[in-house]
């Protein structure tokens, strides 16, 4: 698994798995005729906002040393459980197609975390209007 499929699975994890309990019950049920297709039904149905920022402030809040995952990357890496080496953010800056100098960190590292707040709001994750 890439870098930013774990920060997002150390997110989203009980909502993967809510999903995988919720699945063979649907499927379990008897069958019944398809009705036809329009295009309101077509598309698919949006997927529950998650509070990112409720998830990462519990998991902070039982951390002894806290961590401000708001506007660190590294910190935000640390609090999901990955390592947040620079080798790994480099990796990751790879993984999100940065074309910057990977020697200034600092800059990568408001890009990266620029990019995974974008990349969580995009799968369904609700974060304070001031990110």
């Amino acid at each position: 698994m890439n870098i930013l499929g774990k920060i997002l699975g150390g997110i989203f994890n009980r909502k993967k798995d809510e999903a995988t309990a919720a699945a063979p019950a649907s499927t379990a049920a008897a069958p019944t005729p398809a009705p036809a297709v329009t295009a309101a039904s077509a598309t698919a149905p949006q997927p529950e906002p998650v509070d990112v920022a409720g998830i990462l402030d519990f998991k902070n809040s039982v951390r002894d040393q806290k961590l401000n995952w708001r506007t660190s990357i590294i910190d935000l890496m640390k609090l999901v459980g990955l390592e947040s080496s620079l080798a790994e953010r480099k990796e990751l800056a790879d993984e999100l197609g940065y074309t910057g100098d990977k020697s200034d960190s600092a800059t990568m590292n408001i890009w990266l975390h620029k990019q995974v707040m974008q990349k969580i709001a995009d799968n369904g994750g609700q974060l304070p209007r001031d990110m």
